[in-house]
C-alpha cells in the first residue's frame, strides 16, 4: 500500500478492496501488514479529517517508537487529535492484550539457565520421534525462550537443514541467541561428522548477522550431546 493511495481518499471504504488493511489481513495474513495497517484495523474508524490508515500514521508518527506506544497511557493517547476516550482505550487494551499473550508464552516456554536445561527440554520435545528433527529454540537476551520452531523434518539417515531458514525464524522471533536441536532415532546422541560441520556453519552465519548460536544439541533416546561442550564453538 502506498501513502498516495491512502491520502487520495477520504474514507478507508473508497480504497480498493486490494489494499484496505482488514481484507489485506485475510488475503495475506497479519504479519504482511504494516504497523499502522494493524493499528488502523484496531481503531477501526477515522474521525472528521483523517481516515483510520491516517489516524494510525499520525498516532505512530508521534510516539517515534514502538516502545514508546506500548508504554503509553491512557491520558497520552487522549492528548491527540482525533484519538478520544474510545479509541484510546482500543488501543491500550490491544497493547496489553499483546503484553500479555507474549508473557504467557515466556512462561510456557521457559528459560535456559544451563546447558542441562537446554538439554533436557530438547529430550523432552523429540526423544521419541522416530524421524529425524531439527528444531531451533530463539531465545532473548535474558535466555528466556521467546519461540520455538520444527525447521526441518528428515529421514532416519541425514538431515539437512539450511541456515537461511533458521537465522530466517531469529530474526523474526527478535532473538538475541538460538539454541539448535535435533534427534538421532538410533538413540545414539554422537555426533557426525556432518552435525559438526553443519554446527560450524551455523556459527559462522551467527557471527556475521550478529544472532549467537549458543548450543547444539543432539537428543539420543532420553539422553543427549551438547557440541558446545563437546568443544566444537571452540
Amino acid at each position: 500500500m502506498t501513502e498516495n493511495h491512502v491520502l487520495l481518499k477520504t474514507t478507508i471504504h473508497e480504497l480498493p478492496e486490494e489494499i484496505r488493511p482488514r481484507e489485506r489481513l485475510m488475503t495475506h495474513g497479519a504479519e504482511s501488514l504494516t504497523m499502522y495497517e494493524l493499528l488502523a484495523i484496531v481503531l477501526r474508524t477515522g474521525n472528521r479529517s483523517l481516515n483510520a490508515i491516517q489516524l494510525a500514521m499520525k498516532i505512530i508518527q508521534h510516539f517515534g517508537t514502538r516502545y514508546d506506544l506500548r508504554t503509553a497511557s491512557y491520558h497520552d493517547l487522549i492528548q491527540l487529535p482525533g484519538v478520544g476516550p474510545a479509541k484510546a482505550v482500543e488501543i491500550q487494551a490491544a497493547i496489553e492484550f499483546g503484553r500479555r499473550l507474549y508473557q504467557s508464552n515466556q512462561e510456557k516456554l521457559g528459560v535456559i539457565m544451563s546447558t542441562k536445561d537446554a538439554g533436557n527440554y530438547c529430550i523432552e520435545k523429540l526423544k521419541d520421534l522416530q524421524q529425524e528433527n531439527v528444531m531451533a529454540l530463539y531465545l532473548n537476551t535474558k535466555n528466556q525462550i521467546v519461540k520455538e520452531k520444527t525447521i526441518f523434518v528428515g529421514s532416519l539417515n541425514a538431515s539437512v537443514a539450511h541456515p537461511r531458514e533458521i537465522f530466517k525464524e531469529g530474526v523474526r522471533a527478535s532473538a538475541a541467541r538460538i539454541i539448535v536441536a535435533h534427534n538421532h532415532p538410533s538413540g545414539n546422541p554422537s555426533p557426525s561428522q556432518a552435525d559438526i560441520n553443519f554446527t560450524r556453519r551455523l556459527a559462522e552465519v551467527g557471527d556475521l548477522i550478529g544472532i549467537e548460536i549458543l548450543d547444539h544439541i543432539i537428543v539420543g533416546g532420553d539422553a543427549f550431546l551438547s557440541l558446545q561442550e563437546y568443544g566444537i564453538f571452540e
